[in-house]
């Protein structure tokens, strides 16, 4: 399908919105009615050919008393396809129905002849409660008289003339993707309406994806089964990309692969078509479910990928994903059952490690970000056991990069991928590359099973500017990644040399030791009146008065700067006075009788040890590669300037981030200064010598 077979199929589905609902549905339901509308068309095209073969069979299977549940295999056998209808109808001969009632009660009676994954499409867009809405408004024949209408074909194969040629193109997965994707975004346009998070993978992309997965391991293809996973599927692009990438290099190669895939998403209307769109591609009656572990599963799940795993235990060969990025996952808290607190608690394996027999690294990032998550969950998904591993191929924007503290869950996260050696590549993508946001995107690359060249290695690669414009924009879009900007990617990736695109550093490169650098405590002492009262103004402290006052008398007049003598003092008076000495009357002491002076002596606690002055902790990151190590770094970039300072030993923590603006920065060349005052000469020109009059000058 060229560009202008898409552009008219876009605008006579964009136009059925507006021919038929207009005035009888808000515009925010448009696409409730249409979306489905659109993948239920494509499947009942399939079946019109075989529709009467498939009613023949099916009278004779309810005549010889065969079970409902076992009919589907045998009717499927018929359409060739996973799914079937059996009721008397195909959206076709429901056209003409000029009565309501009998249009309204054919048409329901049509979706309940379709068979059970068809009937989970059908509740997953609620297509069933429009259709109460279009009976009561009149608009139901108009919708199907438009989607069955000569000029439009949303089937999969193309649609012919009386002499063999090509009439209408089909629409494949990867274009009804794209136009579902940028029907909902005009959707959402026409309506002020903004999904936050959903940033659809554009069809370039997507391929880019697919080609980083399977190009550099395509050598080792064997004759076998790959099983491929998408923890945010989508509309299924990636998974049939990823499929036809993997098919078509081992054909190459004279390999025979069967490819299963799986796949997760949380939208249902998005989820639907993904299925309906995976249907239209196989005749595998059996491709949307398996067997693990002894239970029958669904491959492609509904629902949460965080809380509600729909593959747990599963490894696969291939993930690739575009997980959704600055959303809040709070729902999957409540999910748990956890307050947004309660990070700790989160008992999902995929998101933590074991170390040793009592420590645990979390990779649980910020509430407010899920993408690690779905990182994590990749990760958790390798396989060890096959020659290629797993590789994982992930969008992410930068803030996966870098934020979380050292210790935190995205830094662990981070942390535990490079050390592991399994960080093969992050390659930065050009800005305005999708649909609705014009942020810059990462591609992550990572795998289990390493090139030996790459073993202890990262690399960078800076592809911000391999990018081609496009013609007109789409959204926030105005650029792609096509065929050719792809291969240099590519290139770049499987050269793996040093050049002004592509960096390559060791592991420890992006390591550093968070370290908290600690002063002590210096204080001075004074018992004085002001002290006293407001000490026993506060209700910890208000039956003390007699108590200092015995103090005053003895130490009143003596300033101390060294905080330990004056508690030692204050010791002996209270024991002289016949006070009991607790903790109570040192915290009083310190609070209310001492403050900070940088002249006086170390305050020391009971094992001689110099106290911290929390006022003055800092921390500071040392890179695992700094030359001499922690030390060093004290040697040369702290102790000369603070001679007293020292490392709190039992707070060093190790942590992980990557800058790609350290490595790639370009600085701007400044203009020199006969340029500019060439400029400021012509604009004096141009203004016939109006600055002179205005600063006085004579020409």
């Amino acid at each position: 399908m060229n560009q202008s077979q898409y552009d008219q199929l876009f605008s006579f589905i964009w136009n059925i919105a507006n021919d038929v609902l207009v005035y009888a549905f808000n515009k925010g339901d448009y696409k409730k009615v249409i979306l489905p509308m659109m993948v239920l068309r494509r499947l009942d095209i399939l079946l019109e050919p075989t529709h009467e073969e498939v009613l023949k069979q099916k009278k004779q299977l309810d005549e010889s008393s065969i079970p409902e549940a076992s009919q589907e295999q045998v009717l499927f056998g018929i359409t060739r396809y996973p799914f079937c209808n059996t009721s008397r109808f195909t959206m076709k001969s429901l056209r003409g129905e000029t009565n309501p009632i009998r249009l309204k009660q054919n048409f329901l009676e049509y979706l309940d002849g379709f068979s059970r994954d068809v009937q989970d499409i059908i509740e997953k867009f609620r297509l069933k409660q429009q259709v109460d809405n279009l009976s009561d408004a009149g608009r139901l024949g108009s919708l199907i008289e438009k989607f069955t209408d000569d000029n439009i074909n949303l089937g999969i194969n193309p649609v012919l003339d009386k002499n063999g040629n090509e009439k209408l193109p089909g629409v494949d997965n990867h274009t009804m993707g794209t136009l579902f994707e940028q029907l909902l975004r005009k959707f959402n346009e026409e309506n002020s309406v903004t999904e936050a998070g959903e940033h659809f993978t554009p069809r370039d992309y997507v391929a880019l994806m697919a080609d980083i997965a399977v190009l550099p391991i395509a050598d080792c293809l064997r004759s076998a089964t790959y099983k491929v996973y998408d923890g945010a599927c989508g509309t299924g692009g990636i998974l049939s990309i990823a499929e036809q990438r993997i098919k078509e290099n081992a054909a190459k190669r004279g390999k025979q692969v069967k490819i299963d895939l799986y796949g997760q998403e949380l939208q249902p209307e998005t989820y639907a078509t993904c299925k309906a769109d995976l249907m239209l591609s196989t005749n595998n009656v059996n491709m949307f479910t398996y067997k693990h572990a002894g239970k029958e599963r669904e491959r492609f799940f509904c629902g949460s990928t965080i809380s509600n795993d729909g593959h747990p235990g599963m490894k696969f060969d291939f993930c690739i994903s575009n997980p959704p990025f600055g959303t809040p996952w709070k729902a999957d808290m409540e999910a748990w059952g956890l307050k947004e607190n309660e990070k700790d608690k989160i008992a999902d394996r995929r998101f933590y490690r074991s170390i040793g027999y009592d420590q645990e690294v979390r990779f649980v990032p910020g509430i407010g970000d899920p993408q690690m998550l779905f990182l994590a969950n990749n990760v958790s998904r390798m396989n060890d056991e096959s020659e290629i591993g797993t590789r994982i191929v992930e969008v992410h924007n930068g803030s996966s990069l870098f934020t979380g503290n050292a210790g935190g869950g995205e830094s662990n996260l981070r942390k535990y991928i490079i050390e592991n050696d399994m960080l093969e590549a992050i390659i930065a993508m050009p800005e305005k590359d999708f649909y609705n946001t014009g942020i810059g995107t990462f591609i992550w690359v990572v795998t289990n099973r390493k090139e030996t060249r790459r073993r202890g290695k990262v690399q960078l690669i800076d592809a911000t500017e391999i990018k081609t414009p496009l013609r007109k924009n789409l959204g926030e879009k105005n650029c792609e990644t096509n065929e050719d900007d792809r291969k240099k990617i590519i290139k770049l990736l499987m050269d793996f040399v040093e050049n002004e695109q592509s960096r390559i550093f060791p592991n420890e490169e992006f390591g550093y030791y968070e370290i908290t650098v600690e002063r002590p405590l210096r204080l001075k002492a004074e018992i004085t009146n002001d002290g006293i009262a407001m000490c026993i103004n506060d209700k910890k402290y208000k039956d003390f008065q007699d108590w200092l006052s015995r103090l005053f008398e003895e130490m009143g007049r003596k300033v101390y700067t060294n905080f330990n003598i004056f508690i030692e003092d204050a010791k002996a008076a209270t024991k002289k006075h016949g006070y009991k000495w607790k903790k109570a009357n040192y915290e009083a002491l310190m609070k209310y009788f001492a403050e900070t002076c940088p002249e006086a002596d170390i305050v020391l606690d009971d094992d001689g040890k110099p106290i911290a002055d929390k006022a003055l902790s800092d921390t500071e990151q040392v890179p695992l590669l700094y030359e001499g190590g922690i030390e060093a770094f004290m040697q040369n970039e702290v102790l000369p300037y603070t001679p007293d300072a020292y490392i709190n030993e039992g707070k060093t923590v190790i942590g992980y981030e990557l800058s790609f603006t350290k490595y790639f920065y370009k600085p701007v060349q400044l203009r020199s200064l006969d340029e500019i005052a060439a400029d400021i000469r012509s604009i004096e020109e141009n203004t016939d010598g109006m600055l002179n009059k205005i600063l006085g000058i004579n020409s």
